[in-house]
């Protein structure tokens, strides 16, 4: 093809520059396949302007990438010899750079120097996850909860006494069929220690698994003497110290969670920050209050927490400040909110803590956890 002078570009050396690429006629679309509006229209030169993507950033640590938070920064201008202008991006003063600011969250909540960074409690306290409301981050709490304390140096151990088994997913716990489960610890008699695994990655947690066999333990529980016992007796039998024993619950008021609240000491519950989450909340508590008053003295309720908190919504914040008129002091400061990265990480067999440990979801837990170690010191 020829290539006429009038086809020519001056550069700012003097050069020229041959132009052989034909003017475009209409709009063509852009990055994603759609055709920019009025505002990206064709130019003097006929080339329809596109959108450049933004940058796309990794944490470091592994992770799936994500967008880059946007920074307030100011634009300076720097002339080159040549007479090209470039624009740089300085960060105001007094502002941390938005990665910076992720890294630091991260290597908080990671503590990869290992040490006691939330305070052991001088006895064990084993702690009932509890809510029969289905879908109100029970399992999540439990996860995250025990990877923030094992994470910081305390002895964990997580019951899963729910037949879904999603605490063993959510830990990467093989939970199978045919795998040595609580189902054998509570109808077989089999010893805690020898169904405990110990979860990859974590030191200082194990996991006991719950297999689909669970299913059927509502029933078999039933003509078993001392029913309400048996998982107290399994605790009580384990010959390893541990500092918090973490059960989560399933979606239920029946056997299985008395269970649970006959061998705890204190119970957790999550409240999701919308309507329903309230309606049953009279029926848990008068549960425990039966529990505590026939079975258990020592039960308690010591901890609220507020998960999936969306502050664009006027009900959450009515539903927060409800909760907190009406129990007080138990309630947490800390407040899970509504992240997508808490519910990707089961996905991959982790808590949101090893997955995204920079993500608002990991430092609410990481929060929440801490706040909850430094209650239990206080009350000690």
């Amino acid at each position: 093809m020829t290539v006429h002078e009038s086809d020519k570009v001056s550069k700012p050396n003097g050069e020229s520059l041959s132009a052989t690429a034909p003017a475009a006629t209409g709009r063509r679309r852009n990055a994603w396949g759609a055709t920019p509006g009025a505002a990206n229209s064709s130019g003097a030169d006929g080339v329809a302007d596109v959108p450049v993507p933004q940058p796309r950033t990794g944490r470091g640590l592994g992770l799936p990438l994500r967008p880059a938070a946007p920074a307030k920064a100011t634009a300076t201008v720097v002339a080159t010899d040549g007479g090209v202008s470039r624009e740089t991006t300085t960060t105001e003063a007094g502002q941390e750079p938005p990665l910076a600011m992720e890294a630091r969250r991260a290597v908080q909540v990671w503590n990869p120097g290992g040490g006691v960074e939330m305070p052991r409690p001088t006895r064990r306290r084993v702690m009932s996850v509890a809510n029969q409301k289905g879908g109100v981050g029970k399992t999540t709490t439990t996860v995250n909860l025990a990877v923030a304390l094992a994470l910081h140096g305390n002895r964990v151990i997580v019951i899963d006494l729910d037949p879904q088994g999603n605490a063993s997913t959510g830990l990467n716990v093989p939970h199978h069929a045919g795998v040595p489960d609580i189902y054998s610890v509570l109808i077989e008699n089999v010893p805690l220690i020898e169904v405990a695994q110990a979860v990859d990655g974590i030191p200082n947690l194990r996991c006991v698994p719950a297999t689909i066999d669970l299913a059927g333990a509502e029933i078999e529980l039933v003509s078993v003497v001392a029913r309400e016992q048996r998982l107290t007796r399994a605790i009580a039998a384990y010959p390893e110290e541990f500092d918090y024993v973490l059960i989560d619950c399933p979606p239920s008021l029946g056997l299985l969670t008395v269970n649970a609240l006959v061998a705890a000491e204190e119970v957790l519950i999550p409240i999701q920050c919308e309507y329903y989450a309230l309606e049953g909340l009279n029926q848990l508590l008068n549960n425990i209050n039966l529990v505590k008053a026939h079975l258990n003295p020592h039960l308690d309720v010591s901890t609220i927490l507020l998960t999936m908190y969306d502050r664009r919504t006027r009900l959450a914040d009515a539903v927060e400040q409800d909760v907190r008129n009406h129990f007080g002091d138990k309630v947490l400061r800390s407040v899970i909110p509504r992240n997508v990265r808490v519910s990707e990480a089961p996905s991959y067999g982790q808590s949101v803590m090893t997955y995204d440990p920079a993500s608002r979801g990991a430092t609410s837990y990481y929060e929440a956890a801490q706040e909850i170690a430094l209650r239990g010191v206080k009350n000690d």
